[in-house]
């Protein structure tokens, strides 16, 4: 079995430093303290911050082929040390082993996309003489890193959503300060002792953990030049409203949609919908929350999502025939047990589960829900997703769309029109045909709209948001 240190340090300025060890982090099963993590103060943060300003310059002046064997450079590493990362993630964070095996897998993916990516940043010649005036004119533009950036990222993906802050950084030159989710701090912490092997300029990093009470530097310093933040919407729109001058990207919550229509593939839609609403306890943004069922095949395809949901094995996530562990913490588990009875004392109806103990919230179906509670109106973020039925495909897109929130939705459907019908009228970030909203691919724009959030991810895309356009104008008397 993989061991970790007992102790870690945070990376400040590129360095390991060993301030204190005052952040202790759980195993999410047990509950007993893993490890401990340097905390930085505010005077680290500052320091982080400024030592960032002085690396802005030296890291933009290096070359697509430098940027690009660090970015390799990674990888590598990160694949050597795969089974390591992957037992942290467990441990940490109380994904299941084989999911987290599959997070690492990403991480890595994320890393060799930006590093491919950074060798291919361009610009444009452009046509000036529109009219008389600009006979003789001719232009050219290209992206330039934007400077020094702040990423907050959070406890569900700690590797692969630190993973879209730091790689696309990295590709175009930006230095940063991150501070990791305190339940989960050790993935970024691993990725901050495979930077520090490199030859990035001196402040070109820091990974700092640090409590919400204790990080207000990260978003209000003018000397930062763009936030990306992942988590709840109410921290990140918070969070944009402090923010001053700088650019924000924010990647928030959701309670995404699935449609199954009349004509789906049955035992492959429940699959995939099971993966949706259950995978790592549900603690996805895209996690499936509402699954809306045309009336013709409604009965059958509940009784098979009941079915199969009470086959789940619920446990131990080091097992590798677990497919729930535990929730983040009690306190989330208590949230949504609470969710559940007040859906069911509305008028629901519970299929399955509802039945908690500790951070352990067994998969939970509801159907009948009003659709002014909280379990449908909220983001769940756990393994509870509420059955509903349709007759009109329209009414089903209406149902979709009846959320403040809009990141992904799902539609299973052979029909190509209605696909295109989705695509055209679901007000989300992203549509999915013939699979989850739950499904993501790490070099696909990946973002949402509504209460979603702002700007979008996917390494490309990221990249565009970390440069700015700068203009060359040429006359030729």
């Amino acid at each position: 079995m993989t061991k970790l240190k007992s102790i870690y340090p945070l990376y400040l300025n590129n360095v390991a430093q060993q301030p204190n060890a005052d952040l202790t982090v759980t195993d999410k099963f047990t509950g007993e303290v893993a490890f401990r993590v340097a905390q930085a103060d505010a005077a680290t943060i500052d320091a982080a911050i400024a030592g960032a300003v002085e690396a802005a310059g030296p890291m933009a002046r290096m070359a697509s082929y430098e940027r690009q064997a660090v970015l390799t450079h990674c990888v590598t590493r990160f694949t050597e040390r795969f089974d390591e990362l992957a037992y942290a993630l467990c441990v940490e964070a109380g994904k299941p082993i084989k999911d987290s095996e599959g997070e690492v897998g990403r991480l890595i993916d994320t890393f060799r996309i930006a590093a491919e990516e950074s060798v291919r940043t361009t610009g444009e010649v452009q046509s000036l003489d529109i009219s008389a005036r600009a006979k003789g004119y001719q232009g050219i533009w290209k992206r330039v890193p934007i400077g020094p950036c702040s990423f907050i990222s959070p406890f569900n993906f700690p590797l692969n959503l630190a993973a879209h802050k730091i790689a696309p950084a990295l590709a175009v030159g930006c230095p940063f300060v991150m501070k990791p989710a305190s339940r989960t701090p050790l993935g970024a912490i691993i990725i901050g002792e495979v930077l520090a092997e490199t030859d990035l300029p001196k402040g070109a990093f820091s990974i700092l953990p640090a409590s919400r009470d204790g990080a207000d530097l990260f978003t209000t310093d003018d000397r930062l030049k763009l936030l990306s933040f992942t988590g709840s919407p109410d921290v990140g729109w918070d969070l944009k409203a402090r923010c001053g001058k700088k650019k924000v990207v924010l990647e928030l919550g959701g309670n995404a949609a699935v449609i199954v229509d009349a004509d789906a593939d049955l035992d492959d839609a429940l699959e995939r919908i099971i993966f949706g609403a259950f995978y790592q306890s549900g603690q996805s943004c895209i996690g499936v929350q509402r699954i809306i069922i045309h009336a013709n095949i409604y009965d059958r395809f509940r009784d098979m999502l009941v079915a199969r949901t009470k086959t789940l094995v619920v446990g131990d996530p080091k097992q590798r025939d677990t497919f729930i562990g535990p929730m983040i913490h009690v306190k989330e588990a208590t949230r949504l047990e609470t969710w559940i009875d007040e859906a069911v004392a509305a008028g629901g109806t519970l299929l399955c589960g509802g039945n908690r103990e500790g951070a352990m919230l067994a998969a939970t179906l509801l159907e009948a829900v009003p659709a002014d509670t909280r379990i449908v109106t909220e983001e769940a973020f756990g393994p509870v997703a509420v059955l509903s039925r349709f007759t009109d495909f329209n009414a089903a897109l209406t149902e979709v769309n009846a959320s403040k929130f809009g990141l992904q939705a799902g539609v299973f459907t052979r029909d190509l029109f209605k696909m295109f019908d989705a695509w055209d009228h679901l007000d989300v970030g992203g549509v999915v045909i013939n699979d989850v909203p739950s499904y993501r691919v790490d070099n696909m724009p990946y973002g949402g709209v509504k209460d979603s959030g702002l700007g979008r991810e996917g390494v490309r895309f990221a990249m565009e948001d970390m440069t700015e356009i700068r203009n060359l104008v040429i006359r030729r008397p």
